[in-house]
């Protein structure tokens, strides 16, 4: 299907660009958005018409987009969530979630606008964009976690926590604890010095015990 496009569409085109989409994209989306007419010879008189107009209105429209996004400087929102030990969620975080925490934030958005490409399923810090005009994005950092505590660990730590990933890694700060004996380590000449000293001032019958442990004794001989 043909359509003229009433306002820029990424990846589409410009306000008055005539371009061509499935069927269901425009009768489900550009069409009942007003973002898009179909292409008709009636329609395309109306846009020429009412170009100087939409014109005007989109610039004023860009320029409160504009003001708005000083609002979401720096902007994190927090979303609970049931998780298992390795972080991955029970269920997902939606853009109808992302919009409904920004809302309570103060700020009001709905989830047409939370440019989402992937669902979320695991705690940590995403950076999701929010498109608040066609020329106007901005981007706000969700940070999913089990409870408001957790959520502020990750914020102050920057990462998710509770995963059961803080200690896969080794301290590399740890102390490897001092050996107390090297096998391969030399003996020091005066240590065995000494040892031959000690040996050479054994008393004749250690001396003698020690050559013949089992030698019998003059008395044991007597007593035959």
């Amino acid at each position: 299907m043909e359509v003229i496009l009433l306002e820029r569409i990424e990846k589409l085109g410009q306000m008055g660009d005539v371009v061509s989409v499935k069927a269901g994209y425009a009768r489900n989306y550009l069409l009942p958005q007003n973002k898009a007419l179909r292409k008709t010879a009636e329609n395309l008189s109306y846009f020429d018409s009412q170009k100087a107009q939409l014109e005007a209105d989109n610039l004023s429209r860009k320029s409160e987009a504009e003001r708005a996004a000083t609002k979401f400087d720096g902007l994190t929102v927090p979303v609970i969530r049931a998780a298992g030990e390795s972080g991955q969620l029970y269920g997902s975080v939606t853009a109808r979630d992302i919009a409904a925490a920004v809302v309570k934030a103060g700020i009001s958005i709905n989830r047409r606008q939370v440019v989402l490409d992937r669902a979320l399923k695991s705690l940590g810090l995403e950076k999701i964009q929010l498109s608040l005009h066609p020329e106007v994005s901005v981007n706000v950092t969700v940070n999913i976690a089990r409870s408001v505590e957790e959520s502020e660990q990750q914020l102050e730590l920057g990462r998710a926590v509770g995963t059961g990933d803080e200690f896969d890694e080794e301290d590399e700060t740890a102390v490897e604890p001092t050996k107390l004996f090297k096998p391969d380590a030399a003996v020091p000449p005066e240590a065995e010095a000494q040892d031959l000293a000690d040996h050479d001032t054994a008393t004749p019958l250690e001396t003698e015990t020690e050559v013949n442990p089992g030698a019998v004794s003059s008395d044991e001989t007597t007593g035959l």
